[in-house]
């Protein structure tokens, strides 16, 4: 009898998007064992967390829902258990703390899962699954899920090499590896034959794809994902300033598929504080790049990661971050306090700045960042915009018999938008006349 006959799976997803992607390939191979899927936790007969570990903040949300989570176990029989990096990092630890947990998985082990959650059933044995002996499999490209988002990820590489010294990223994932061209060409040919409209390729640092391994180039991968029929656009995420060559910033205006969006993370604006942070670059660099950039392509629209309160930051090191700000005026950025992590370098360094002096600083820097945010999205006000219809908005029906849907332009910017109550344009790149401007979103009409 098949163990997954009537078995139902709860998967709840912290952190960024390859633990999205990683998650919905979880949720394929139980598909593939009979499994059904559910959105409700107490349903389930199998609950599983993919976790983050890169911030603090990210484990403690974990650990926050196995605690939620727990009750369950009184009432019905379910499996318990944790995956992706966190696991990865606590290993069997996090058993010793939460001991009706069933299984650990590492981030290796994703396409595992079904397996390991038969072990323990079958067992009474709480199997950990962690390391890196055992390479990754290919992502399940046998049986298409039944719906495929319009936007969708695609994971074309695993791991780092850089070892920044706040970055707990090669500890958990593992060293760098990329998968093969053909396996990525044809996992996307796949999801666009299935309604995906738009793939993002996703790296701890795409623009050294290939390298390691002598396969092809990230440009070179590009050009063959914008020769696929019916694909309309395509994204990447996330680039690593010293390894952003010519040849990457010359698709931009070579592939008319390749959004005009880059997410260059710099990370400070102090060569000091960049030398701490073992970045291997220096600002100048930096900012040679982004002007190279917008030679290219003169809209492109460039966005940005911040850690404040990094060890040892100075008052002048931080007012280096904010002239970089206001020199490069960046549509977006991400910001977050330093958290010293575990096997990361950093934590063997000295922080002697307060945690609320950390905070003061945050604020400081998103305050300064929301006038050029704001500033960016204002001078699109007037402009036709061409716009990837997603879905409705969260308001949905509008008055005077409209909807209003939601998508984004080219440059990577939220657009809510009207139309026709007839008209029905998920999937398709639509012209919208952009008549305000928000923080973080702009509106407009068909």
């Amino acid at each position: 009898m098949n163990y997954y006959k009537n078995k139902r799976l709860y998967i709840d997803t912290l952190g960024c998007q390859m633990n999205v992607y990683d998650s919905d390939k979880i949720r394929q191979s139980f598909e593939e064992c009979g499994c059904e899927i559910t959105d409700s936790a107490s349903e389930a007969d199998i609950i599983i967390l993919n976790t983050c570990s890169i911030r603090e903040k990210a484990c403690q949300k974990a650990f926050s829902f196995l605690g939620r989570v727990k009750k369950l176990k009184r009432n019905k029989k379910v499996a318990i258990g944790v995956c992706g990096c966190l696991a990865e990092q606590e290993g069997r630890k996090i058993i010793e703390r939460m001991p009706y947990l069933d299984f650990v998985a590492g981030v290796n082990a994703i396409y595992r899962m079904p397996e390991i959650v038969k072990k323990a059933a079958e067992t009474k044995y709480r199997p950990v699954d962690t390391g890196f002996d055992n390479p990754i499999e290919e992502p399940l490209l046998r049986s298409p899920k039944s719906k495929v988002d319009i936007s969708e990820f695609v994971t074309i590489m695993r791991g780092c090499d850089n070892f920044c010294s706040y970055c707990v990223v090669p500890y958990v994932r593992g060293r760098e590896i990329s998968r093969k061209p053909e396996s990525i060409i044809n996992e996307i040919k796949m999801l666009v034959a299935n309604g995906a409209s738009e793939i993002t390729l996703l790296g701890q640092n795409v623009n050294s794809y290939g390298k390691k391994n002598g396969t092809i180039t990230f440009a070179k991968l590009i050009e063959l994902v914008n020769e696929i029929e019916g694909l309309k656009r395509i994204r990447f995420t996330t680039s690593h300033p010293k390894d952003l060559g010519d040849d990457l910033i010359e698709a931009f205006k070579k592939f008319d598929k390749l959004c005009p969006h880059i997410h260059l993370p710099v990370q400070s604006g102090s060569d000091a504080v960049l030398k701490r942070m073992n970045r291997q670059y220096k600002i100048k660099d930096y900012i040679e790049k982004i002007e190279k950039l917008r030679k290219s392509v003169s809209n492109i629209s460039i966005t940005s990661d911040f850690i404040v309160g990094f060890c040892q930051e100075t008052e002048e090191d931080f007012n280096m971050t904010l002239d970089l700000i206001k020199n490069i005026e960046f549509d977006g950025i991400f910001a977050f306090v330093y958290s010293p992590r575990p096997n990361a370098a950093s934590r063997k360094f000295k922080d002697m700045t307060s945690e609320k002096e950390k905070k003061e600083r945050l604020y400081r820097l998103l305050k300064l960042q929301e006038y050029y945010t704001k500033k960016k999205n204002k001078d699109i006000v007037g402009t036709i915009q061409k716009t990837l219809a997603e879905g409705l908005s969260k308001r949905g029906l509008f008055k005077n018999e409209k909807k209003e849907w939601t998508g984004r332009t080219d440059t990577n910017k939220i657009v809510n938008f009207i139309t026709s109550k007839d008209y029905e344009p998920i999937g398709k790149i639509v012209n919208v006349k952009i008549e305000k401007a928000f923080s973080h979103s702009l509106w407009g009409i068909l």
